[in-house]
């Protein structure tokens, strides 16, 4: 059974940091897509970052670029999220998302409705 259990998320002043932390289990296969999204209230659920484990390949939303920055432990089977030079519209809830044995695509990062598993999610605030 595939779990996801997010971690990392905090309050934070805008310019700071936080690094979030995405541990999976039950994963069969050692090359999945592995992304980020986030949601706030009355909004959809938005795809932040993804990388495929077999390569690190790395996709990210044009809001993120430059400041936001995914990786791979593929020994602790952890993805994080490093977020830098924060601001306040990256606050919402963050979840980590795999979709297994498959490489990424940029539509596939666009369509949250795709990606069957998903983790509880970390509330990240960012205040002004």
């Amino acid at each position: 059974q595939v779990q996801l259990v997010e971690s990392g998320g905090d309050s934070v002043e805008a310019g700071g940091s936080l690094r979030l932390s995405c541990a999976a289990s039950g994963l069969r296969y050692p090359t999945n897509c592995m992304a980020w999204f986030r949601q706030t209230p009355g909004k959809e659920r938005e795809g932040v970052a993804q990388i495929y484990t077999g390569d690190n390949s790395q996709d990210y939303h044009p809001s993120v670029k430059g400041r936001f920055s995914v990786s791979h432990d593929n020994a602790k089977n952890t993805v994080y999220l490093q977020m830098n030079d924060l601001k306040p519209e990256d606050t919402g809830v963050y979840y980590c998302a795999v979709d297994l044995f498959t490489s990424c695509s940029a539509l596939k990062l666009a369509r949250p409705n795709g990606w069957i598993y998903w983790g509880q999610g970390t509330q990240v605030t960012v205040s002004s």
